[in-house]
């Protein structure tokens, strides 16, 4: 049984409409932070929001578009994240661990000493000595 009164529940559910029948584009700002653009408008530029997701729960928090910000209601910027991350098209968490360390599939590091592979050069993992 749902704790939300019948409006919040007709809120909730004309927000996830709106996400489906609009276009947004994401971007991952910081581990949590969505950037999130609805596209549908002329002006995507002035329809630019940010998302925030608990890094516990994976629980939307709150975003920064009037909608939510004045009413503390559930919002299609929310809604699209939230579809978003649920298929998995969006990794609101991406690993920093070893970002910069991972071997690239076609290393070729091993036969030539101490002097990196072009893949490792090119991807950050190594540098040229001068």
């Amino acid at each position: 049984m749902s704790t939300k009164s019948p409006s919040e529940l007709e809120a909730d559910e004309t927000a996830q409409k709106r996400a489906q029948w609009e276009q947004f584009s994401f971007d991952v700002d910081a581990p949590g932070l969505v950037g999130v653009t609805n596209e549908s408008h002329e002006n995507p530029a002035d329809h630019q929001y940010t998302v925030s997701i608990d890094d516990v729960t994976d629980d939307l928090m709150a975003c920064t578009c009037p909608h939510h910000v004045h009413r503390n209601a559930y919002c299609k910027h929310m809604a699209a994240v939230e579809n978003a991350t649920d298929d998995g098209t969006l990794d609101a968490f991406p690993s920093e661990e070893n970002e910069g360390d991972a071997e690239p599939e076609d290393c070729d590091c091993d036969g030539l000493g101490d002097f990196p592979c072009w893949p490792c050069v090119q991807t950050g993992r190594k540098e040229l000595s001068n």
